[in-house]
């Protein structure tokens, strides 16, 4: 059985409707269309009563739908993280997830959906790999285009982000990336060209970076490549704040500035229209757009959308995740088949490890969702295996140096209501402006502290609560944030310090993992004690380090911070032989190893690419101890694994949202099978892996065409640790033959089918990939580019049939020369097998003139 994606893309307004819109734009005075180009708020779009539009909300981001609010009183559902989901490789599910996106948009008032992110995973450094799909254009491009297909079959708009460019974070606001024109093409283009044309996507965020001399927002790339070359008809927005001028932004095809009401366009773009330096032509145009966006999600009175999202009920929406969670998991490795796990076996399992009772289920920066629960390994173990087994735990080592944000377990309310904190807004004289009860440590206020509140008065923001030992020992309770904060402890104030960001530092980076000051105090177990943290609110006076406007703006529009709470805990030391006594103990012992907030988030780029702290020890201790180790990798982008041989079963869970528990037990137990297969290599080392560093401002992509496996051979290249494509499952399969045309005309598509065995004894599924190779060939090209793929299942025994449709683009080149696609003629092999290294059936395909 093939699985093939379920949905053709959403429509676009039909004649009349496009007409009727054109009519309600020539009702707009100029003053009036402009207004409409810069957002209203952080979160929303202006409404205009005189053509029926009314305000449009849109929304962060690829892990679920935040909406207006950033914490805890609007809970969003956590999908696993876009590396999870480009390792499933499967583009009916994706696209299905996409439809549960939709649903929760519209529960939220939510128009416009700020995802997919198809950046390439050009370095396993970049901070925002989890967000990003996978290192091949061709992956990403069809994973997005299902993602957008469930999203705006849905009524929803989706928003392929960062055109283009956008791959790390280091300077990100600044830096110019220059590529070459082919590598820019072949392969940072590829995927939104194929998100346009095919997915037929409604929006498109510009980036903050360069790309080859220009800015995004005012690059060239917008409209000679969007407009001209895909025939776009959707809207470009900028990235937040990453519109910093007025005319040449506004000549170039930007068409919404966010967020508002704040930005270089308003006053300052009519004032350029009536002196003529900006045609009133441009604005017109992207006042178009934007108005046929609102028609598409049902935004423009008497324009009716038939799209609507599938409902889902809570346990519904929990199975989808769950489901999709397994179906990302890689099993890099299984020794002597470990796993699956047979229950009737199991007396006693060890849970270990600093991600298994806390885990992590999604990255750091605008990906961040509040999600109604999470269920941690330790959890979906415990739920699974029942009374009788006797599950264990222990933290093994703590690998953060930061103390996280208080849990609400440990926090009650002042006037002893019950678990929370009490917050209060108060003006520079201390009187009170609002307050509100609140369910966790870390806040966040989006240019409003909420109904009632005037913002404009807040000068300080007070958190007020009791704190509750549950062990006795040495508690660190302190705040984290940029700009001044106290602290009082059972009434007496223990510090009074102002926060800062270090030089040269993102502010996004401040926002994520902001500087901390803490305090110490000795509890009993159940001792209670007073806490109140006070902050003054950001300006951009207070944020003493060298940033650009963008970032000023932020710093003004956005208040966060944390109120942060360690509990007592032992050493490393102490941990990791409790750690190994209880694995020796075990009849299996499933290590939780992962990596942090502090090494793994927007607004920075990693420094490294081992598991932080002291977690590779814990491995290896524990695996002496007990030779039934798993290992379980809680992180979204690769990590170094140098005792990957040395353990018995090694599973790649990235972050796999708030169901992963469970999912992470139906895996372990055989009730699904592992179905991910790597979307990006895992190297072995680190390196001549590609650098985020700029030089000068600029990032210079040398590696060219040769990012990830399309490196495989060349000089320096380094066997990966786990190659790109590779993946394990529950059964065997063997591959049979590969049919496919002996020649085939320039332009036209092909399809090559395999034949293949289950000649396990379980139902299984496999990803069938197809890669494509020019031995000889004049042009330069990878050994070997992915052409193909589909996702097969069978029974035992049973054999299967895998269709895979391989484009004409397969076997063209951007020619720099022409300025355009030219297939190079010859023959090409055409390879067939589970990874990028394991390939066992091959044809061979003549390509000849049209």
């Amino acid at each position: 059985m093939t699985r093939q994606p379920t949905t053709d893309a959403p429509s676009a307004p039909s004649a009349a409707d496009e007409a009727e819109i054109a009519r309600r734009l020539c009702a707009l005075t100029l003053e009036q269309k402009v207004r409409l180009l810069t957002g209203a708020d952080f979160w929303s779009l202006h409404p205009e009563p005189a053509v029926g539009l009314r305000r449009l909300v849109v929304s962060d981001g690829p892990a679920g739908v935040r909406g207006e609010l950033w914490d805890e009183r609007s809970p969003s559902a956590n999908v696993p993280s876009p590396t999870a989901l480009a390792a499933t490789w499967d583009e009916p599910l994706i696209e299905r997830l996409g439809g549960l996106l939709a649903h929760e948009a519209r529960a939220k008032g939510v128009d416009v959906l700020l995802a997919p992110t198809v950046n390439l995973h050009r370095t396993p450094y970049g901070g925002r790999h989890f967000e990003c799909f996978s290192e091949d254009p061709l992956l990403t491009a069809r994973i997005g285009v299902a993602y957008v297909r469930g999203v705006q079959g849905g009524g929803v708009a989706a928003t392929v982000k960062h055109f283009v460019g956008n791959d790390s974070e280091t300077q990100r606001m600044t830096l110019d990336a220059r590529i070459g024109e082919r590598a820019l093409r072949e392969l940072y283009l590829a995927p939104f060209e194929r998100i346009v044309g095919e997915g037929g996507v409604w929006a498109v965020m510009a980036a903050y970076n360069g790309v080859n001399g220009h800015p995004m927002t005012e690059s060239p790339l917008l409209r000679e490549v969007l407009h001209d070359d895909w025939d776009f008809d959707g809207l470009v927005m900028s990235d937040w704040f990453a519109a910093r001028t007025t005319e040449p932004s506004a000549r170039a095809a930007l068409d919404l500035v966010m967020p508002g009401p704040i930005g270089p366009w308003g006053d300052a773009l009519v004032a350029a229209v009536r002196k003529g330096k900006v045609d009133e032509a441009l604005v017109d145009d992207k006042v178009l757009r934007l108005l046929r966006l609102a028609a598409r999600v049902g935004a423009l009175s008497d324009i009716p959308t038939t799209a609507g999202p599938p409902h889902y009920d809570a346990a519904s929406v929990a199975a989808r995740l769950r489901e999709t969670a397994a179906a990302g998991f890689v099993l890099a490795r299984n020794e002597d088949a470990v796993l699956p796990l047979d229950r009737a076996t199991l007396h006693r399992v060890a849970v270990l490890g600093p991600n298994a009772a806390v885990a992590r289920t999604l990255g750091g920066g605008s990906a961040t969702v509040f999600p109604p629960y999470t269920v941690s390994p330790l959890d979906g173990i415990r739920a699974a295996l029942g009374d009788d087994v006797e599950v264990t735990h222990g933290v093994g080592v703590t690998p953060q140096t930061r103390i996280p944000a208080a849990a609400l377990t440990y926090l009650r309310h002042p006037d002893g209501s019950g678990e929370g904190v009490e917050v209060r807004f108060l003006s520079a004289d201390g009187t009170p402006l609002g307050s509100e009860r609140r369910a966790g440590g870390a806040y966040t206020w989006m240019g409003s502290y909420g109904p009632g509140v005037p913002t404009g008065q807040v000068a300080r923001v007070e958190v007020r609560t009791v704190v509750r030992a549950a062990d006795a020992g040495r508690y660190a309770i302190g705040g984290s944030g940029i700009g001044r904060f106290r602290l009082s402890v059972a009434g007496a104030e223990v510090f009074d310090a102002r926060l800062q960001l270090p030089p040269g530092a993102d502010l996004v980076e401040g926002l994520m993992t902001p500087p901390q000051r803490l305090h110490t105090v000795d509890l009993t177990a159940g001792e209670e004690i007073e806490v109140v943290l006070t902050h003054d609110t950001v300006t951009h006076d207070t944020v003493t380090h060298d940033v650009d406007s963008s970032d000023d703006a932020l710093g003004d529009a956005v208040t966060m911070f944390q109120l942060n709470l360690q509990p007592p805990h032992g050493s490393d030391d102490e941990e990791i032989e409790r750690a190994v006594a209880l694995a020796r103990a075990a009849d299996v012992a499933v290590v939780v190893v992962g990596t942090t907030e502090e090494v793994e988030s927007e607004g920075f780029d990693r420094t490294g690419l081992a598991l932080p702290g002291r977690q590779d020890e814990l491995v290896r201790r524990v695996s002496e101890a007990n030779p039934r180790t798993v290992v379980v990798v809680n992180s979204g982008a690769p990590v170094l694994l140098p005792w990957s041989e040395e353990v018995a079963a090694v599973l790649l869970a990235w972050f796999p949202g708030q169901e992963f528990g469970n999912a992470l037990a139906d895996v372990l137990l055989g009730v699904a099978e592992p179905g991910g297969r790597l979307p990006t290599v895992w190297p072995a080392s680190e390196r001549g892996l590609p650098a985020t560093e700029p030089i000068d401002g600029v990032l210079a992509y040398d590696e060219g065409l040769f990012i990830g496996y399309r490196g495989d051979g060349r000089t320096g290249w380094e066997p990966p640790r786990f190659a790109f494509g590779h993946g394990l499952g529950y059964t065997t399969w063997d591959y049979v033959s590969i049919d496919a045309p002996s020649e085939v005309l320039s332009g036209a598509e092909l399809t090559v089918e395999i034949r293949l065995r289950n000649s396990g004894t379980r139902h299984g599924k496999e990803v069938v990939q197809v890669y494509a190779g020019r031995p000889g060939g004049a042009v330069e090209r990878p050994l070997r580019w992915l052409a193909g793929f589909v996702v097969v299942e069978a029974a035992p025994g049973e054999e299967a049939f895998a269709t895979v449709t391989v484009d004409a683009r397969a076997f063209e080149y951007w020619d720099t020369e022409v300025g355009g696609w030219v297939a190079e003629l010859g023959t090409f092999t055409l390879e067939a097998g589970p990874s990028s290294t394991i390939l066992p059936l091959a044809a061979d395909i003549a390509v000849g003139n049209s």
